[in-house]
């Protein structure tokens, strides 16, 4: 899956997309990342990005041509492909475990990260672009909920975990988990694993995972 991020700031994205898991399904070619720089779209000899808005208000709105040439830019590269243009956005559809599931279906994905006060409305008509949200609350720029959706939507792609039982949903988990010693003490206080756990009885250990997490 290649994924295409568009970003006035695009170097928001290089820690992250350099360590861990991200990285080295990178490095095995599993998932592919293109940049692209709005400032390189500019408009005139200053590259000149952005607006203010019709109808007054504070801030300044990003500008549909260099939004679109952009974008442009990309599509150019996944032309017949299974393609999908992500707008990020605090009013967009709530992304979520199901929609990464779907979105590990398309070849390439597109995101478009906004600044300021937004992106020109009608870059979202020409491009058909679906608003997605993280949450019910506003960032100063969508790079960390382009982000947040590649990382939830790599991990649902064969090989990116290595190990099947990873992935989360496929398997019975739970948010309160433990690992080595058995018993911990902490300024001279102990705090022991569950004996359920200890029980090697996977059909019960399952069942209180289900009950921790109040999915029953």
């Amino acid at each position: 899956m290649r994924f295409h991020l568009i970003s006035l700031f695009p170097g928001a994205f290089d820690s992250y997309l350099k360590e861990s898991i991200i990285a080295r399904a990178i490095k095995a070619g599993i998932v592919k990342v293109d940049l692209y720089n709005l400032r390189d779209f500019g408009m005139g000899k200053h590259k000149k990005v952005d607006g203010r808005p019709y109808g007054g208000g504070p801030g300044m709105v990003l500008a549909p041509e260099p939004m679109l040439n952009a974008a442009e830019a990309a599509l150019k590269k996944i032309k017949g492909k299974k393609t999908k243009v992500l707008l990020m956005s605090p009013g967009g559809k709530q992304f979520d475990t199901a929609m990464a599931e779907k979105l590990s279906k398309y070849s390439d994905i597109v995101m478009i990260s906004g600044r300021y006060e937004g992106i020109d409305a009608r870059v979202k008509k020409i491009l058909k672009a679906e608003e997605v949200s993280v949450g019910p609350y506003v960032l100063t720029g969508g790079e960390l909920p382009a982000l947040a959706i590649m990382d939830a939507v790599s991990r649902k792609l064969p090989g990116v975990l290595g190990n099947e039982l990873s992935v989360e949903e496929r398997r019975v988990s739970s948010s309160e988990v433990y690992t080595r010693p058995e018993v911990f003490e902490y300024k001279k206080k102990k705090y022991r694993v569950p004996k359920i756990l200890l029980s090697g009885h996977h059909a019960k250990m399952d069942a209180w995972k289900v009950e921790k997490d109040g999915k029953a």
